[in-house]
Protein backbone atom coordinates (compact mmCIF):
# COMPACT_ATOMS: atom_id res chain seq x y z
CA UNK A 1 0.00 0.00 0.00
CA UNK A 2 1.24 3.49 -0.87
CA UNK A 3 0.93 5.18 2.51
CA UNK A 4 2.02 8.53 1.10
CA UNK A 5 -1.56 9.07 -0.10
CA UNK A 6 -3.15 8.36 3.28
CA UNK A 7 -4.38 11.55 4.92
CA UNK A 8 -3.21 12.07 8.51
CA UNK A 9 -4.49 15.05 10.49
CA UNK A 10 -2.29 16.58 13.18
CA UNK A 11 -4.39 18.68 15.57
CA UNK A 12 -1.77 21.03 17.01
CA UNK A 13 1.96 21.78 16.71
CA UNK A 14 3.99 18.84 17.99
CA UNK A 15 7.56 17.64 18.23
CA UNK A 16 9.26 18.66 14.99
CA UNK A 17 10.71 15.17 14.62
CA UNK A 18 7.22 13.65 14.74
CA UNK A 19 5.83 16.08 12.16
CA UNK A 20 8.81 15.52 9.86
CA UNK A 21 8.56 11.73 10.07
CA UNK A 22 4.80 11.81 9.48
CA UNK A 23 5.34 14.11 6.51
CA UNK A 24 7.79 11.61 4.99
CA UNK A 25 5.31 8.74 5.23
CA UNK A 26 1.81 10.19 4.86
CA UNK A 27 -0.19 13.03 3.35
CA UNK A 28 0.01 15.30 6.38
CA UNK A 29 -2.63 17.89 7.24
CA UNK A 30 -1.89 20.51 9.92
CA UNK A 31 -5.19 21.69 11.35
CA UNK A 32 -3.78 24.74 13.19
CA UNK A 33 -2.49 26.25 9.95
CA UNK A 34 -6.01 26.47 8.49
CA UNK A 35 -7.60 29.96 8.70
CA UNK A 36 -10.98 28.31 9.23
CA UNK A 37 -11.21 24.93 10.95
CA UNK A 38 -14.74 24.27 9.69
CA UNK A 39 -13.89 25.13 6.08
CA UNK A 40 -10.74 23.03 6.23
CA UNK A 41 -12.63 20.00 7.51
CA UNK A 42 -15.37 20.44 4.91
CA UNK A 43 -12.80 20.53 2.12
CA UNK A 44 -10.56 17.70 3.38
CA UNK A 45 -12.75 15.44 5.51
CA UNK A 46 -12.96 12.63 2.96
CA UNK A 47 -9.17 12.44 2.66
CA UNK A 48 -8.39 12.07 6.37
CA UNK A 49 -8.13 8.51 7.69
CA UNK A 50 -6.04 9.11 10.81
CA UNK A 51 -5.75 11.72 13.56
CA UNK A 52 -2.70 12.36 15.73
CA UNK A 53 -3.60 14.06 19.01
CA UNK A 54 -1.76 15.19 22.13
CA UNK A 55 -2.29 15.72 25.83
CA UNK A 56 -3.92 19.07 25.04
CA UNK A 57 -5.91 18.29 21.88
CA UNK A 58 -7.37 14.97 20.84
CA UNK A 59 -10.42 13.76 18.94
CA UNK A 60 -13.69 14.97 20.42
CA UNK A 61 -17.13 14.00 19.13
CA UNK A 62 -17.33 17.07 16.88
CA UNK A 63 -14.08 16.23 15.10
CA UNK A 64 -14.96 12.55 14.79
CA UNK A 65 -18.33 13.43 13.27
CA UNK A 66 -16.60 15.68 10.76
CA UNK A 67 -14.34 12.87 9.51
CA UNK A 68 -16.43 10.12 7.88
CA UNK A 69 -13.41 8.04 6.83
CA UNK A 70 -11.52 8.22 10.12
CA UNK A 71 -10.03 4.82 11.01
CA UNK A 72 -7.53 5.48 13.81
CA UNK A 73 -6.58 8.03 16.47
CA UNK A 74 -2.93 7.71 17.46
CA UNK A 75 -2.26 9.82 20.52
CA UNK A 76 1.13 11.38 21.28
CA UNK A 77 0.59 10.92 25.03
CA UNK A 78 -0.63 8.29 27.48
CA UNK A 79 -3.77 10.10 28.67
CA UNK A 80 -7.05 9.47 26.87
CA UNK A 81 -9.22 12.23 28.35
CA UNK A 82 -9.14 14.31 25.13
CA UNK A 83 -10.55 11.46 23.01
CA UNK A 84 -14.22 10.54 22.82
CA UNK A 85 -13.69 6.83 23.37
CA UNK A 86 -17.40 6.05 23.33
CA UNK A 87 -17.83 7.53 19.87
CA UNK A 88 -14.66 5.84 18.65
CA UNK A 89 -15.98 2.49 19.83
CA UNK A 90 -19.34 3.09 18.16
CA UNK A 91 -17.63 3.94 14.87
CA UNK A 92 -15.06 1.13 15.09
CA UNK A 93 -12.23 3.66 15.15
CA UNK A 94 -8.99 2.28 16.56
CA UNK A 95 -7.22 4.22 19.32
CA UNK A 96 -3.61 4.01 20.48
CA UNK A 97 -1.50 5.89 23.03
CA UNK A 98 2.11 5.88 24.24
CA UNK A 99 2.28 4.03 27.58
CA UNK A 100 5.48 2.76 29.20
CA UNK A 101 7.92 4.90 27.22
CA UNK A 102 7.17 7.99 29.32
CA UNK A 103 6.82 6.27 32.70
CA UNK A 104 10.38 6.88 33.90
CA UNK A 105 10.48 10.56 32.95
CA UNK A 106 7.14 11.34 34.60
CA UNK A 107 8.15 9.47 37.74
CA UNK A 108 11.51 11.29 37.77
CA UNK A 109 9.69 14.61 37.42
CA UNK A 110 7.43 13.76 40.35
CA UNK A 111 10.44 13.13 42.57
CA UNK A 112 12.00 16.34 41.27
CA UNK A 113 8.88 18.27 42.22
CA UNK A 114 8.88 16.74 45.69
CA UNK A 115 12.50 17.71 46.27
CA UNK A 116 12.09 21.17 44.74
CA UNK A 117 9.01 21.87 46.88
CA UNK A 118 10.32 20.55 50.20
CA UNK A 119 13.86 21.88 49.82
CA UNK A 120 12.76 25.17 48.15
CA UNK A 121 15.29 24.59 45.39
CA UNK A 122 13.84 27.20 43.00
CA UNK A 123 13.67 29.81 45.76
CA UNK A 124 17.21 29.01 46.88
CA UNK A 125 18.43 29.41 43.30
CA UNK A 126 16.87 32.89 43.18
CA UNK A 127 18.37 33.67 46.59
CA UNK A 128 21.86 33.09 45.19
CA UNK A 129 21.30 34.79 41.85
CA UNK A 130 19.86 37.91 43.46
CA UNK A 131 22.87 38.35 45.73
CA UNK A 132 20.86 37.85 48.95
CA UNK A 133 23.28 35.19 50.19
CA UNK A 134 25.76 37.97 51.00
CA UNK A 135 23.28 39.27 53.57
CA UNK A 136 22.80 35.98 55.40
CA UNK A 137 21.99 32.31 55.07
CA UNK A 138 18.94 30.85 53.34
CA UNK A 139 16.06 29.64 55.51
CA UNK A 140 15.88 26.06 56.75
CA UNK A 141 13.77 23.72 54.62
CA UNK A 142 12.11 20.32 55.06
CA UNK A 143 13.70 16.93 54.32
CA UNK A 144 12.27 14.37 51.92
CA UNK A 145 13.85 11.15 53.14
CA UNK A 146 11.57 9.14 55.40
CA UNK A 147 8.39 11.14 54.79
CA UNK A 148 5.20 9.19 54.18
CA UNK A 149 4.14 9.25 50.52
CA UNK A 150 0.56 8.59 49.46
CA UNK A 151 -0.08 7.92 45.78
CA UNK A 152 -3.45 8.27 44.06
CA UNK A 153 -3.35 5.70 41.28
CA UNK A 154 -0.88 2.82 41.41
CA UNK A 155 -0.59 2.14 37.69
CA UNK A 156 2.63 2.23 35.69
CA UNK A 157 3.56 5.77 36.68
CA UNK A 158 2.32 5.55 40.26
CA UNK A 159 4.30 2.35 40.80
CA UNK A 160 7.45 3.93 39.34
CA UNK A 161 7.06 6.90 41.70
CA UNK A 162 6.61 4.51 44.63
CA UNK A 163 9.78 2.63 43.72
CA UNK A 164 11.78 5.85 43.61
CA UNK A 165 10.32 7.16 46.87
CA UNK A 166 11.19 3.85 48.55
CA UNK A 167 14.83 4.56 47.74
CA UNK A 168 14.48 7.68 49.92
CA UNK A 169 13.28 5.51 52.80
CA UNK A 170 9.68 6.70 52.46
CA UNK A 171 6.78 4.51 53.61
CA UNK A 172 4.35 4.17 50.71
CA UNK A 173 0.57 3.99 50.73
CA UNK A 174 -1.93 4.31 47.91
CA UNK A 175 -5.52 4.63 46.78
CA UNK A 176 -6.96 3.07 43.63
CA UNK A 177 -10.28 1.66 42.51
CA UNK A 178 -9.44 -1.59 44.29
CA UNK A 179 -6.64 -3.09 46.33
CA UNK A 180 -3.77 -4.38 44.20
CA UNK A 181 -2.79 -8.04 44.65
CA UNK A 182 0.78 -8.87 45.68
CA UNK A 183 1.53 -5.28 46.73
CA UNK A 184 2.96 -4.61 50.16
CA UNK A 185 2.06 -0.91 50.26
CA UNK A 186 -0.70 0.18 52.63
CA UNK A 187 -4.04 0.53 50.80
CA UNK A 188 -6.66 3.13 51.67
CA UNK A 189 -10.15 2.78 50.23
CA UNK A 190 -10.73 6.56 50.27
CA UNK A 191 -8.57 9.48 49.15
CA UNK A 192 -9.41 11.33 52.38
CA UNK A 193 -7.93 8.53 54.49
CA UNK A 194 -4.88 8.39 52.23
CA UNK A 195 -4.32 12.14 52.55
CA UNK A 196 -4.79 12.06 56.32
CA UNK A 197 -2.00 9.48 56.58
CA UNK A 198 0.41 11.09 54.11
CA UNK A 199 2.92 13.92 54.32
CA UNK A 200 3.27 13.96 50.53
CA UNK A 201 0.24 13.28 48.33
CA UNK A 202 0.97 12.44 44.69
CA UNK A 203 -1.71 12.45 41.99
CA UNK A 204 -0.84 9.84 39.36
CA UNK A 205 -4.16 8.36 38.22
CA UNK A 206 -5.87 8.52 34.85
CA UNK A 207 -8.46 11.25 34.36
CA UNK A 208 -11.99 9.86 34.24
CA UNK A 209 -15.34 11.20 35.39
CA UNK A 210 -14.75 9.35 38.67
CA UNK A 211 -11.34 10.96 39.25
CA UNK A 212 -12.26 14.50 38.17
CA UNK A 213 -11.75 16.77 41.23
CA UNK A 214 -10.70 13.71 43.22
CA UNK A 215 -8.62 16.14 45.30
CA UNK A 216 -11.12 18.57 46.82
CA UNK A 217 -11.28 20.74 49.94
CA UNK A 218 -11.91 17.77 52.22
CA UNK A 219 -8.85 15.95 50.88
CA UNK A 220 -6.65 19.04 51.13
CA UNK A 221 -7.74 19.66 54.72
CA UNK A 222 -6.99 16.01 55.53
CA UNK A 223 -3.48 16.47 54.09
CA UNK A 224 -2.99 19.36 56.49
CA UNK A 225 -0.69 22.38 56.93
CA UNK A 226 2.54 20.36 56.80
CA UNK A 227 1.54 18.23 53.81
CA UNK A 228 2.41 18.89 50.18
CA UNK A 229 0.60 17.84 47.02
CA UNK A 230 2.27 16.83 43.77
CA UNK A 231 0.25 16.63 40.54
CA UNK A 232 1.73 14.98 37.46
CA UNK A 233 -1.64 13.59 36.37
CA UNK A 234 -4.11 16.06 34.88
CA UNK A 235 -5.18 19.51 36.07
CA UNK A 236 -8.80 18.41 36.39
CA UNK A 237 -7.84 15.89 39.07
CA UNK A 238 -7.61 18.78 41.55
CA UNK A 239 -10.22 21.40 42.40
CA UNK A 240 -7.93 24.27 41.46
CA UNK A 241 -9.79 27.05 43.27
CA UNK A 242 -9.73 25.02 46.48
CA UNK A 243 -6.02 24.28 46.00
CA UNK A 244 -5.23 27.97 45.58
CA UNK A 245 -7.27 28.83 48.67
CA UNK A 246 -5.61 26.09 50.75
CA UNK A 247 -2.15 27.33 49.78
CA UNK A 248 -2.91 31.00 50.41
CA UNK A 249 -4.55 30.23 53.76
CA UNK A 250 -1.74 27.88 54.83
CA UNK A 251 -4.04 24.87 55.14
CA UNK A 252 -1.49 22.80 53.19
CA UNK A 253 2.26 23.16 53.22
CA UNK A 254 3.04 23.41 49.51
CA UNK A 255 2.50 22.10 46.00
CA UNK A 256 4.50 20.90 43.02
CA UNK A 257 2.41 21.14 39.86
CA UNK A 258 2.99 20.08 36.27
CA UNK A 259 -0.64 20.32 35.15
CA UNK A 260 -3.54 22.75 35.46
CA UNK A 261 -7.25 22.93 34.73
CA UNK A 262 -7.12 25.42 31.85
CA UNK A 263 -3.67 25.08 30.35
CA UNK A 264 -1.77 27.18 29.49
CA UNK A 265 -3.65 29.44 31.91
CA UNK A 266 -2.32 29.15 35.47
CA UNK A 267 -3.88 30.89 38.50
CA UNK A 268 -1.85 34.06 39.02
CA UNK A 269 -2.28 33.75 42.79
CA UNK A 270 0.26 30.90 42.65
CA UNK A 271 3.03 33.01 41.12
CA UNK A 272 3.98 34.76 44.33
CA UNK A 273 3.98 31.67 46.55
CA UNK A 274 7.44 30.40 47.44
CA UNK A 275 6.12 27.04 48.60
CA UNK A 276 4.80 26.23 45.13
CA UNK A 277 6.82 24.85 42.20
CA UNK A 278 5.27 25.24 38.75
CA UNK A 279 6.11 23.32 35.59
CA UNK A 280 4.47 23.71 32.17
CA UNK A 281 3.14 20.17 31.60
CA UNK A 282 6.63 18.91 30.77
CA UNK A 283 6.97 15.83 32.98
CA UNK A 284 7.54 13.55 29.99
CA UNK A 285 9.32 16.12 27.83
CA UNK A 286 12.84 14.84 27.37
CA UNK A 287 14.47 14.39 23.98
CA UNK A 288 14.80 10.66 24.54
CA UNK A 289 11.23 10.04 25.63
CA UNK A 290 9.53 12.33 23.12
CA UNK A 291 11.47 10.68 20.31
CA UNK A 292 10.41 7.24 21.54
CA UNK A 293 6.80 8.42 21.83
CA UNK A 294 6.90 9.78 18.29
CA UNK A 295 8.30 6.51 16.98
CA UNK A 296 5.46 4.66 18.72
CA UNK A 297 2.81 6.96 17.20
CA UNK A 298 4.25 6.32 13.74
CA UNK A 299 4.63 2.57 14.31
CA UNK A 300 0.98 2.29 15.35
CA UNK A 301 -0.17 4.17 12.25
CA UNK A 302 1.98 2.02 9.97
CA UNK A 303 0.79 -1.16 11.65
CA UNK A 304 -2.84 -0.17 11.17
CA UNK A 305 -2.55 0.69 7.50
CA UNK A 306 -0.48 -2.45 6.81
CA UNK A 307 -3.18 -4.52 8.57
CA UNK A 308 -0.79 -5.63 11.30
CA UNK A 309 -1.49 -5.77 15.08
CA UNK A 310 -1.30 -2.41 16.81
CA UNK A 311 1.59 -2.00 19.23
CA UNK A 312 -0.32 -0.20 22.01
CA UNK A 313 -4.05 -0.55 21.33
CA UNK A 314 -6.65 1.10 23.54
CA UNK A 315 -9.55 0.27 21.21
Amino acid sequence: MAMAKIGVLVICPMLSYLEEELDKRFNLFRLWEAPSKSEFLTQNSDSIRAVVGSASFGADSELIDALPNLEIVSSFCVGLDKIDLVKCKERGIRVTNTPDVLTDDVADAAIGLILATLRRICVADGFVRSGLWKNGDFELTSKFSGKSVGIIGLGRIGSAIAKRAEAFGCPISYHSRSKKPNINYKYYSTVVDLAANSEILVVACALTEETRNIVNRIVLDALGPKGIIINIGRGAHVDESELVAALIEGRIGGAGLDVYQREPEVPEQLFGLENVVLLSHVASDTVETCTAMADLVIANLEAHFLHKPLLTPVL
